[in-house]
């Protein structure tokens, strides 16, 4: 079974993703950035789930921080955000993040992803 970590602190959030993901794959959830750079060196997920907006470390710095590290830069980042501004995705993308997804999340685009990404 394919892991993926989703790094979200909204409690809705996290409730919905688990919802649609955890009959098919392995979830690891970490609530802030420097959890998630944490939970991403001691799992070794297939793919991160990462909010931009965290507290403690946003999602900028943990994507970097996480692809930094030679044994973990292969692991696909897909950035989730409310903030949908051609800018965010940019600073997402720059930041290390293979692609980008705005909230509310659209189900069918995000399995199509995962299908990209874990079985492609």
């Amino acid at each position: 079974m394919k892991k993926i970590l989703i790094v979200e602190d909204n409690d809705l959030n996290v409730d919905l993703l688990e919802q649609l993901l955890e009959d098919e794959y392995e979830l690891f959830i970490a609530n802030n950035g420097a959890d998630g750079v944490e939970m991403a060196t001691q799992k070794r997920p297939d793919l991160i789930l990462m909010d931009i907006s965290l507290p403690i470390m946003d999602g900028h710095e943990a994507t970097r921080r996480i692809k930094a590290m030679a044994e973990l830069e292969h692991i696909p980042i897909i950035a989730l955000t409310a903030h949908a501004m051609n800018s965010d995705e940019e600073k997402a993308r720059a930041a290390g993040c293979d692609d980008f997804m705005t909230k509310p999340l659209d189900d069918d685009l995000l399995f199509e992803k995962l299908d990209h990404y874990l079985d492609g």
